[in-house]
């Protein structure tokens, strides 16, 4: 199949061609601007593709429930121009595919779990810690929803002994996006975490977080493999430190096979940064293997 993959994100909209076995043939890149002037230059590029089905992982929060009335919007984004935008049923009607729709993360959790490091495994959580925090989780071969979709970066964490800042967060002024994401650690230190590398006060803190945020999830999902993403973590020094701070939160608490190697349990991703592309891929087939039932 000619499958098509969506990656829609706040800054840019990376449009791919690929197939069901992830292999990615081609992509572009279109600026996010409004809908009127981004959704014309994507249908195109689609178009004469002559795509079999679209997957789409889009930025949120979003309503990724198929029994919805509002199922395919992007709702309540703080990119105004996108609030309650039918990104799904413009690109039906445009394509005349099926299209399958998650977010962003849980594409590359799904990616993840279809190509990559998490394959065979029956519960895993893919986490991107970036301009914002967010997590996908993937369960016995499905994506997690419930309401909407899980917005694992908004939970409260407590606050590191050593930390006085107020949070990034305008809804929480101590959730782990608020705390962790980038901008986090660009307004508390000053500078971009690119450029805060030799300071280990900096990354004993992130880790301190980032640690927090994990043993909450493995306690709430149990999952069997945690994959950690997003532009903080080019941090490559974090893991170390992010495993040896879980193990003392954990206390021992949980004595599992997985948690024994916590290197193999707390990892980076495998894809090379194609997780969300070939996510997206897998949202098509999905898409594709509903519509011919």
């Amino acid at each position: 199949m000619k499958l098509g993959a969506l990656e829609a994100g706040g800054t840019k909209m990376v449009c791919a061609i690929g197939d069901e076995t992830g292999k990615v043939f081609e992509r572009i890149s279109i600026p996010t601007k409004t809908p009127q002037e981004t959704m014309p230059e994507m249908i195109a590029y689609f178009r004469e593709k002559q795509i079999d089905a679209l997957g789409i992982g889009c930025f949120g929060p979003i309503d990724p429930d198929p029994k919805s009335e509002t199922y395919g919007y992007i709702t309540s984004t703080p990119k105004l121009a996108w609030q309650n935008f039918n990104i799904v049923e413009a690109f039906k009607e445009a394509l005349g595919c099926p299209v399958g729709f998650d977010t962003d993360v849980n594409a590359s959790a799904l990616g993840e779990a279809t190509f990559g490091i998490t394959k065979g495994l029956d519960c895993s959580m893919y986490l991107t810690v970036g301009t914002g925090i967010g997590a996908g989780i993937y369960i016995n071969g499905e994506l997690l929803h419930g309401m909407m979709h899980p917005e694992a970066g908004h939970i409260l964490l407590q606050r590191h002994p050593q930390d006085s800042y107020g949070g990034k967060c305008p809804f929480h002024g101590n959730c782990f996006e608020g705390l962790a994401a980038g901008p986090a650690i660009e307004e508390r230190w000053g500078k971009k975490a690119v450029q805060l590398a030799d300071r280990p006060e900096v990354w004993e803190m992130e880790a301190f977080y980032i640690a927090q945020a994990l043993v909450n999830y493995t306690m709430i999902f149990s999952p069997m493999r945690i994959v950690l993403g997003g532009g903080v973590m080019h941090q490559s020094q974090l893991f170390a430190l992010i495993r040896e701070k879980y193990k003392e939160l954990m206390a021992g608490y949980i004595r599992t096979k997985e948690l024994e190697d916590l290197d193999s349990y707390i990892v980076p991703y495998s894809l090379g940064d194609n997780q969300g592309i070939m996510g997206c891929l897998q949202l098509a087939v999905w898409a594709e293997s509903k519509y011919r039932v």
